[in-house]
């Protein structure tokens, strides 16, 4: 069984990784972030840095409903759970603000990461697209495929450091926890970077900080066309459509891990029914339209959509199934 604390996870790595980016972030957030009391109009809070799978489902939302209507803000901290605790107890009854949340959202939600909460504290709007898993090295990375990575791991773990967004229990190092043990590899045996997000993953990647990442198939989509990324394999049941067709699964090379992730938004628990079925309106309208599923694709998402009750049932129930997992895995608080 796995341990509940963090494995070899290099925090001071992590700490000059967030100085390493300090510039360009800020910068980047400057531009993007906006005061959700002094808006224009609908603000989309994505609970992340820039650059990630986060800023992409706002980005998407924002296309789709209007660049001129919806503006996004960045609410980093804890994968999610600093915007999540802010809508449930400050922020509960603002109805212009969409909160991005992701299938780990939902993972932390199971392991008590986001405190006593659960799925029940908010008001789920929309499903917008599914994400997949993904492993990825730099271009230059001797390690051609999955099998080879593992391999090097195995041989010498101190060798391979894996950025991940989170700690123990986070999404991305189940997913490398998953393949290390159909690799016959003990998962405590692997240096793993706590890192805030796929942004933060990249930029360690690309400066060299880590050798390999676990994150998300729509942020490698970003970083795959200029050539300075390889990603090994996708953690999807078949491969994917688009800018990854060429990348084999996981499954493919050996490990039968797959690792479907849900994208779309919330809104907080005490806005009104009428603000609530509004926003799950507009979202029926948007996706409905012919030209969505051509966005959908450019963010790097793939075919999901759900609204109100019926996505409400669903989120309830994936919450449940990954609690029954954590446990499983000695991950609940």
């Amino acid at each position: 069984m796995m341990p509940s604390k963090p494995i070899n996870v290099l925090f001071s790595l992590a700490a000059a990784v967030a100085a390493a980016m300090a510039g360009g972030v800020h910068a980047a957030a400057g531009a993007g972030a906006v005061d959700t009391a002094a808006a224009a109009g609908p603000v989309c809070l994505a609970p992340a840095k820039p650059g990630g799978g986060m800023d992409q489902t706002c980005k998407l939302i924002q296309q789709a409903l209007g660049e001129h209507e919806v503006h996004i803000s960045y609410l980093p901290g804890g994968i999610g759970a600093v915007a999540w605790n802010s809508i449930i107890t400050r922020r509960r009854a603002e109805k212009n603000t969409l909160v991005a949340y992701s299938g780990g959202s939902l993972l932390n939600l199971a392991e008590g990461k986001f405190g006593k909460s659960g799925a029940g504290d908010v008001r789920w709007v929309a499903g917008i697209g599914t994400d997949y898993g993904m492993i990825a090295v730099r271009s230059d990375s001797p390690y051609k495929n999955l099998r080879e990575l593992m391999q090097a791991i195995k041989d010498k773990p101190s060798n391979v450091t894996i950025g991940a967004g989170g700690t123990v229990g986070s999404q991305d190092w189940l997913k490398m926890s998953l393949i290390a043990r159909r690799a016959d590899l003990d998962p405590k045996s692997m240096r793993i970077v706590a890192l805030e997000g796929g942004g933060e993953s990249f930029t360690a990647l690309l400066a060299g900080y880590v050798q390999a990442i676990s994150g998300d198939a729509s942020e490698a989509s970003l970083h795959i066309q200029d050539g300075k990324i390889r990603v090994l394999a996708v953690l999807s049941d078949a491969r994917l459509p688009g800018l990854l067709a060429n990348v084999p699964t996981a499954r493919e090379q050996g490990y039968d891990v797959s690792w479907p992730i849900i994208r779309g938004v919330y809104v907080g628990p005490q806005v009104s029914d009428d603000d609530y079925r509004r926003w799950v309106a507009r979202f029926d309208q948007a996706m409905a339209r012919p030209d969505f599923a051509q966005m959908r694709a450019a963010h790097g998402l793939y075919p999901f959509a759900m609204t109100g009750k019926d996505l409400t049932a669903y989120i309830n129930k994936t919450v449940q199934q990954y609690r029954i997992q954590a446990k499983e895995f000695g991950l609940l608080r």
